[in-house]
């Protein structure tokens, strides 16, 4: 993410290529929602639903009254850990204030976008099984103490992993990707398995309500990587292009091991790939020339169709492979800036492929490896002091019922969101499994 000094005042292209990638990153939120929504059970898809769509203006509220401040104010310290407090509030920030050549009230509603999105992703982590007051609350100070420090490290001027490190991380490979995995992995240990984990098919309810979502989630993924850019420029039209040869690559790849390995490709895996594909190129999509961008999102593609069964091999209940998709492909996608980075996108540092040698693969482990850490820690000891507090795991009766009769006293049927008959006569899959059941 690109934040250099204005020289020449407001650009009006500029300006309008980031309104628009704005949208479209809030419209992920949504995507995200019918995505997670359509993967869950039946008795819980307007729970799963609402944890994306609180998030929206949970996060909204704490970015605009201090985590933005935090994030990109000026560097408290010189340490490059955490921004200062002058813009507590959008304090100090006019309609004629700039970053770059955009208004910096833009800026910080783009930036504002990829927090949500962030905090939404963890919910998947902790499907069916959470209480929607203490995800809200967890919602809050998540957001402030983990995501707007490093948010600080990766993008803003003074961050210790950008200028002190040296590491490239074009659109949030560590800020929203490794960092949600973590966390989500954090949240999978300290709330335990769903009810029947093991032993129960919980297998999507609703395949086309993931593949609409899925959809919207590569739209919006434009706006995501190519915003980056802060600019209507070529930069900005490599990054998506890299965008969606990755996402191809990534959906050939797992619909390839899906084939090779089940004997067929599904759409869930379609689906799943393509997000692989995605999450991987949003780190490099501005590092890395169009070959480059194939070949990392073929590699989480198909490390990533492997990688989604790791939770019943180790124990751990990621209920919607936020570990397996999302911080699995984001490592792959951050570490790989390491071979595939060209000087012609950098405007510097190269991979080792293109004559830059191993450094740079050094500063993406590091910064991998920092990020991750401190999300799981954090994260975890967040969830264990709000679970001492107000408790974060839904009563048993309640996971049993559904989270939607028992905690919003609705469900989808109420309203007509799912067709009588939905889940009747349809033919669902799971990632771990190639076997089709008729529910």
């Amino acid at each position: 993410m690109l934040l250099a000094e204005s020289t020449t005042g407001l650009d009006t292209g500029d300006t309008a290529w980031l309104l628009a990638s704005t949208a479209l990153v809030l419209l992920m939120t949504p995507g995200l929602a019918l995505f997670y929504g359509g993967m869950v059970r039946t008795k819980s898809v307007l729970n799963m639903i609402m944890m994306s769509f609180v998030s929206i203006a949970v996060v909204t509220v704490v970015w605009l009254l201090a985590g933005y401040s935090l994030a990109f104010g000026t560097d408290a310290g010189g340490w490059g850990l955490i921004g200062g407090l002058e813009h507590l509030g959008m304090a100090g920030i006019t309609p004629s204030s700039l970053t770059g050549h955009v208004p910096t009230v833009l800026f910080a509603t783009f930036q504002l976008t990829f927090a949500i999105i962030t905090a939404a992703l963890i919910s998947g982590a902790i499907a069916d099984r959470a209480k929607f007051g203490s995800w809200v609350a967890f919602t809050a100070v998540w957001t402030l103490l983990v995501y707007v420090p490093v948010a600080h490290w990766v993008f803003a001027p003074g961050g210790w992993i950008l200028s002190k490190l040296g590491a490239l991380d074009f659109a949030g490979g560590t800020v929203v990707e490794v960092n949600c995995g973590a966390s989500g992995l954090a949240l999978a240990l300290l709330l335990g398995p769903r009810l029947g984990f093991r032993k129960e098919a919980m297998r999507p309810h609703n395949l086309p309500l993931v593949l609409l979502g899925a959809g919207l989630l590569w739209f919006g993924w434009f706006g995501f990587n190519g915003g980056s850019a802060l600019g209507a420029n070529g930069l900005a039209a490599s990054a998506v292009l890299n965008t969606q040869a990755a996402g191809c690559t990534g959906l050939l790849g797992w619909l390839l091991v899906e084939k090779r390995r089940d004997g067929h490709a599904t759409t869930l895996g379609a689906a799943s790939g393509a997000v692989a594909g995605l999450v991987a190129i949003t780190p490099s999509c501005g590092s890395v020339d169009l070959l480059g961008a194939l070949a990392i999102g073929l590699a989480a593609g198909v490390v990533c169709s492997y990688a989604v069964s790791w939770k019943f091999r180790f124990g751990f209940d990621d209920s919607l492979d936020v570990v397996g998709v999302h911080f699995v492909a984001g490592v792959i996608g951050t570490v790989l800036i390491g071979l595939f980075a060209t000087a012609t996108m950098t405007g510097g540092p190269a991979g080792l492929l293109h004559g830059g040698g191993l450094a740079q693969s050094g500063k993406q482990l590091v910064a991998v490896v920092a990020v991750g850490a401190y999300a799981f820690a954090m994260t975890y000891g967040i969830g264990r002091a709000i679970d001492r507090v107000m408790g974060f795991r839904a009563p048993e009766e309640h996971e049993l019922t559904g989270l939607d009769l028992a905690v919003h006293a609705e469900t989808a049927y109420d309203h007509g969101v799912l067709g009588h008959g939905t889940t009747a006569h349809a033919v669902v899959l799971t990632h771990s499994s190639d076997k089709a059941s008729t529910k």
